[in-house]
């Protein structure tokens, strides 16, 4: 399974977050993400928000081998 990220640089709003979050667990990155995005920028948690940052995951390049 490749790691997945979400980084706020991609979609700047109000302040300019520069926070970026990764995980190997779809899940876990959404309940993650969910809690910045309603601590540091605001939002209240519902479904919507949850499916537009499921949207904005990106999937991380493996790094090359040593």
């Amino acid at each position: 399974m490749a790691r997945k990220y979400i980084d706020c640089r991609d979609h700047p709003g109000t302040t300019q977050c520069t926070v970026s979050i990764a995980a190997d667990d779809d899940d876990e990155l959404l309940n993650a993400a969910v809690q910045h995005a309603v601590a540091m920028h605001g939002y209240q948690d519902s479904p919507q928000l949850r499916e537009q940052l499921r949207q904005m995951f990106k999937e991380e390049h493996a790094a090359a081998a040593h």
